[in-house]
């Protein structure tokens, strides 16, 4: 009797602990990250600003500049072409058969955004390094000022037309009873009364829900039980298609990557043209 109930007990202690991870989404920890580096096919990718990747960065990391995979003119924000974002990748050293792991120094805003940019062009191994720079003392991870020197290689392209939508598809799709459409800015830009960053207001009948929610004061993500309680709070249902957008959705990427791979939503978009792109139409309809 005694070993069958040690036996369910070590099952239970399994299930739990995977269950933890499974909660935890494609988020990797610093203690587990360790652990990550040491496997050659790992490749870590920093999405903070130049400066402050000048000042100091993980050792070893990739510098991506998010804004290099953007076309130019307006409206701003908008995403290259999945060639040309392949080219800047396999340049910058980074390939769609490495295991990926990206990090930034902005509360994963911009590592969040390149988190979804590479599931759009068919990355299959990403994660993002959470930011806990207690855990990251903790685990040593190695910090420097030298930039590293990469090895171009080459980045295969396979679009995921599941993760994005496009002007015609809002357009079509935004009065849809069954799809939400999520705004992730402040309430102000939102309602269109924030003076440092002018907005029109907001997509008809898109829900606000500020994506700094997500994080704690530490710029660390929240945990599942709080955030799912922030979507049931703002009316953000698994049943529905849940689209984000922000001025040019480079903050719609966390909520994405929340939304999918922790909360585990089956169906969630990003609308690349965001506000930018909806306002330059006088016959997109625009609410305050």
């Amino acid at each position: 009797m005694k070993n069958v109930i040690k036996s369910f007990t070590l099952i239970i202690a399994f299930l739990l602990t995977a269950s933890v991870g499974f909660a935890q989404g494609d988020i990797i920890t610093a203690k587990d990250f360790g652990k990550a580096i040491k496997d050659k096919n790992t490749v870590v990718v920093s999405a903070q600003s130049k400066k402050n990747y000048g000042t100091s960065h993980i050792k070893g990391a990739i510098f991506l500049d998010h804004k290099r995979l953007y076309k130019d003119g307006k409206p701003e924000g908008l995403l290259k072409s999945p060639e040309d974002i392949a080219k800047i990748l396999g340049e910058t050293g980074i390939s769609n058969t490495n295991n990926i792991i990206v990090y930034d120094g902005a509360k994963d805003k911009y590592a969040g955004r390149v988190y979804w940019i590479l599931k759009y062009v068919g990355a299959k191994n990403v994660q993002i390094l959470e930011k806990d720079m207690k855990a990251w003392r903790s685990a040593r991870v190695p910090l420097t000022k030298a930039p590293a020197k990469p090895k171009a290689t080459t980045f295969t392209a396979t679009v995921n037309s599941d993760v994005i939508v496009d002007l015609a598809w809002m357009k079509s799709h935004y009065k849809d009873a069954n799809v939400a459409i999520v705004d992730v800015r402040p309430v102000d830009e939102f309602t269109g009364k924030s003076t440092s960053n002018p907005s029109p207001g907001h997509i008809a009948g898109a829900i606000n829900l500020n994506w700094e929610t997500l994080i704690n004061q530490q710029g660390v993500l929240k945990d599942k039980a709080t955030i799912a309680s922030l979507f049931k709070s703002a009316g953000i249902t698994a049943d529905k298609t849940i689209v984000f957008y922000c001025a040019t959705s480079v903050r719609a990427g966390l909520p994405y990557f929340v939304t999918k791979t922790i909360l585990a939503y089956p169906n969630v978009k990003v609308y690349d043209g965001a506000m930018n792109e909806w306002e330059t139409e006088k016959s997109n309809p625009i609410e305050k």
